[in-house]
């Protein structure tokens, strides 16, 4: 058995062992413990062996050779319950903590009388249920909504004054794939352009899945307008998905990909550098590609401000050691879901919005689309228009 084949059987293992424990858990609290009556019993056992089962299946339907308008609905209802029952795990464990600290409090193991204790759980698995379907719901709201524009305004000092109020337009992690398309994208587009922007900046996560099945959904980008033009760098997804054929297809459409690579934003003297790099992860997945961020700055006046696009925060500190003015970066989502922001806290410098380190401005937009469940609780998505100013200061 070759080593790729083994990393595939080791991931579906880990996965199905994930899904099914977190699943029984769920079970045993929202259902068993509640005693519900056989009809509802049956029914919502009934729904969560097939919610745990649907997981699977779509990961497997996306990767198979079919057409996106066929597997669409099927990932929709899959990815949907994937964050619903993330909501609803986060939820009963809450619930759990909360009676294990009230047993502590009460110096007692709770309630004696079996009426008691069903009554509790009951009450427990009502409110956790209620709790995570009312967050599903706003989150689905959230994510197939409008994309909100955030405003930011930042000061670099090396920006000549002649650039002062340049705009820069951030899109991040769209993920055009299974359940966003090109309606999405045409909606994403018509806003950017009505921002009137000098740059468009795509930093990465544009798409899940390969050409020859989104190249139409795409198909938006070429509509893209600002002044100087619209530059794209690779996310961990691209590479899941055949990036060098995605950087053709992006070429073809007018986007101008930056490949540990820099060009020269303006006119003469009335310029800065703006910088991209390949995704952190690229080295390992795909031959000819690697961050590398020494290879785009050499040679460069170190008088001269500069912009770098990168698709991972975590390049934050090179950047820094690096002169880099300011770095733009998405990959996060933001979390996506409250409460994961605070597990990406965990291998990621900045989670979302703006930040400083040493002399360097980060930015991390919080994605434009989303990946996995079609949902955003707490996190809404963003299109940011970033604009520039000599050094006075930065502010949202």
């Amino acid at each position: 058995m070759n080593r790729s084949l083994l990393q595939v059987v080791f991931f579906l293992a880990l996965s199905s062992l994930v899904l099914g424990s977190y699943h029984y858990y769920l079970w045993a609290r929202l259902v068993r413990d509640a005693h519900l009556p056989p009809p509802y019993r049956g029914a919502a056992t009934a729904l969560l062996v097939a919610g745990a089962a649907s997981l699977p299946a779509a990961f497997a339907l996306g990767a198979a050779p079919l057409p996106r308008e066929l597997v669409r609905p099927f990932a929709l209802a899959a990815y949907s319950w994937l964050g619903l029952s993330f909501l609803l795990l986060v939820v009963t464990l809450g619930a759990d903590l909360a009676r294990g600290l009230l047993a502590l409090v009460r110096a007692g193991p709770g309630p004696d009388e079996p009426e008691r204790r069903l009554a509790l759980a009951r009450l427990l698995a009502g409110a956790s249920a209620a709790l995570g379907l009312a967050g599903g719901a706003a989150g689905l709201a959230s994510a197939l909504g409008a994309v909100r524009v955030d405003r930011v305004r930042v000061g670099l000092r090396r920006l000549p004054g002649a650039l002062a109020g340049t705009r820069v337009v951030q899109i991040s992690d769209v993920h055009i794939g299974p359940t966003l398309g090109r309606d999405f994208l045409e909606r994403v587009v018509a806003q950017v352009n009505a921002l009137e922007p000098d740059v468009v900046a795509i930093t990465g996560d544009l798409v899940d899945g390969p050409v020859a099945r989104l190249r139409e959904h795409v198909a938006p980008l070429g509509a893209l307008r600002a002044k100087y033009g619209v530059y794209f760098v690779t996310g961990n997804h691209e590479y899941y998905s055949g990036a060098d054929e995605w950087l053709d297809e992006l070429g073809r459409l007018g986007v101008r990909a930056l490949r540990n690579e820099r060009v020269s934003v303006g006119e003469g003297d009335a310029s800065f550098d703006l910088a991209g790099v390949d995704d952190w992860t690229s080295k390992r997945l795909l031959p000819g590609h690697g961050h590398d961020l020494p290879r785009a700055l050499a040679g460069r006046d170190p008088s001269r401000e500069l912009v770098l696009l990168a698709h991972q925060p975590r390049c934050a500190a090179e950047a820094a050691a690096l002169g880099v003015g300011l770095q733009l970066s998405g990959h996060t989502h933001g979390g996506q879901i409250f409460p994961w922001n605070f597990l990406v806290r965990l291998q990621q410098p900045f989670v979302a919005g703006l930040h400083r380190l040493e002399d360097t401005w980060v930015y991390v937009n919080r994605g434009t689309g989303y990946w996995g469940p079609p949902m955003r609780v707490g996190v809404p998505a963003e299109i940011t228009c970033l604009e520039l100013h000599p050094e006075d200061g930065a502010r949202a």
